[in-house]
């Protein structure tokens, strides 16, 4: 039996901006089966947590849109499990209302924090290492984060360099990198004290509430002011009266990147976070040409190392491109060199002005 300290919560309220057109606001990318599995990505984070996390020690945080999806797709979630945001704040005020909450459950509460969205390979390895972190947020006053092994010099993770020496199972960090230029990434690599920010967070309530506190006092007192309401009639209406309010920050930028007692575990589990459409690319099975394939209707002609997201409706012929991401829609279609995928950005932008919102 898992240990009744111990909990876990999800964060799912992005919107996935990067794997247009498939995600958009009304349903982003968590709620969609990429993968080809038969599950959605947010069914698949649950089923893993479970196997390890009491489910009434389950929580999740997500925009009010997005309950109804929620509950569809997690029956087994508990409704007074879900926390819900009237619009987004981005992670800190989202960690900051579940930590209060749990903590009022639960002082000796120790929460790994999860988003919705990642793939992780070898569940065994996660496990243990997940084990381990409990262990020593139990027991120390400490933030701990999981750092990935990087394999490449990515400019689209964000980087955690620790400082030698210490421990061989949790090192001190010593500085968070923001994705960085690809020949920066190139010297992170080199210099072999980087790792990848995999967004995997570990630490006992207390202690975070106390990071909020010192670093976020502005997050920090407007929940202070209404966690007698959590759990009442009153907590919708709370929330709804104090979000606004609050600063639209990360947990790195306002407490991780700032805070003393931050510790990092170096990882190796087949993570991915799945961000793009370059990394499912990547984590998916390809034909001997190299293309990859979400739908099962697509002939490939003279056409190498394309990644396709089709209805599974729809069929598709690709004849004469290579390196091309290939997605289509009942609304849109994208087809985008692979290469180019970090102006995708730009391009919705412009969608957005010249064509308006509803393909969004």
């Amino acid at each position: 039996m898992s240990n009744r300290h111990h909990y876990c919560l999800i964060l799912c309220g992005g919107i996935g901006s990067r794997f247009w057109p498939m995600s958009t606001r009304v349903y982003p990318k968590q709620f969609h089966d990429i993968l080809g599995t038969g599950k959605t990505l947010i069914q698949q984070t649950f089923t893993r947590v479970k196997a390890l996390i009491r489910i009434e020690n389950i929580f999740l945080v997500t925009q009010s849109d997005y309950k109804d999806l929620v509950l569809k797709q997690l029956p087994e979630l508990k409704e007074s499990n879900l926390m819900l945001e009237p619009f987004i704040r981005n992670t800190a005020p989202s960690i900051a209302y579940a930590s209060f909450k749990i903590h009022k459950l639960d002082k000796w509460a120790i929460v790994f924090v999860a988003p919705s969205d990642h793939l992780i390979l070898e569940e065994a390895r996660f496990f243990e290492i997940l084990i381990c972190a409990f262990q020593k947020a139990a027991h120390r006053e400490i933030l701990i984060t999981l750092g990935i092994t990087p394999t490449r010099p990515d400019p689209g993770y964000g980087y955690i360099q620790f400082h030698p020496g210490g421990s061989n199972s949790i090192k001190k960090v010593k500085t968070f990198v923001e994705k960085p230029a690809c020949e920066i990434a190139e010297q992170f690599l080199e210099s072999g004290d980087f790792l990848w920010n995999s967004g995997i967070f570990i630490w006992h309530t207390k202690t975070i509430l106390k990071a909020f506190e010192i670093y976020l006092p502005e997050i920090f007192t407007p929940f202070s002011e209404i966690v007698d309401t959590f759990d009442s009639i009153k907590e919708v209406q709370a929330i709804e009266a104090i979000f606004p309010t609050l600063q639209c920050i990360s947990i790195d930028y306002g407490i991780l990147e700032r805070a003393q007692n931050v510790y990092v575990i170096e990882a190796d589990f087949g993570w991915s976070d799945l961000g793009t459409w370059g990394t499912l690319y990547e984590k998916i099975s390809k034909d001997k040409n190299g293309n990859a394939c979400v739908g099962k209707k697509i002939l490939f002609y003279e056409a190498k190392d394309n990644i396709v997201f089709l209805q599974s409706s729809k069929a598709a012929i690709i004849e004469g491109l290579n390196d091309y991401i290939i997605v289509d829609t009942e609304k849109a279609l994208l087809i985008c060199k692979k290469e180019n995928e970090q102006q995708l950005k730009i391009y919705i932008n412009d969608l957005k002005m010249n064509r308006g919102e509803q393909f969004l």
